[in-house]
């Protein structure tokens, strides 16, 4: 397994709707695309507070997420569900992303 971190800095006050987006809209077309997100975290304490979405998807290979995330980024139920929650503006300001290899001591393998 591989492990994809991602880090979304939402625009100024938008980090609700973003948060609203993904539980409501990106959560359940990925489960459609059978894509294993592991967790979600905001930050409480530093300088990423009430601005950045962290979180992680495993994949079984890079091919594997070249495939799904392709096939979720041109499916036309994710295009128009975007566009309707940014109709007053975007809400991500910044995506970042680290392909991950666990180490031989990790927990999670």
């Amino acid at each position: 397994m591989i492990y994809e971190l991602r880090e979304y800095d939402a625009m100024p006050g938008q980090l609700q709707a973003l948060l609203n987006r993904f539980e409501a809209v990106v959560l359940p077309l990925w489960k459609i695309h059978e894509i294993n997100p592991i967790g979600f975290w905001t930050g409480v304490i530093g300088e990423s507070v009430n601005v950045r979405l962290h979180y992680i998807i495993a994949w079984k290979s890079l091919a594997e997420r070249e495939e799904k995330m392709n096939k979720f980024g041109v499916d036309p139920k994710w295009i128009s569900e975007r566009e309707a929650s940014e109709v007053n503006g975007p809400l991500v300001a910044k995506v970042s992303s680290q392909i991950l290899k666990p180490t031989s001591f990790s927990r999670i393998q």
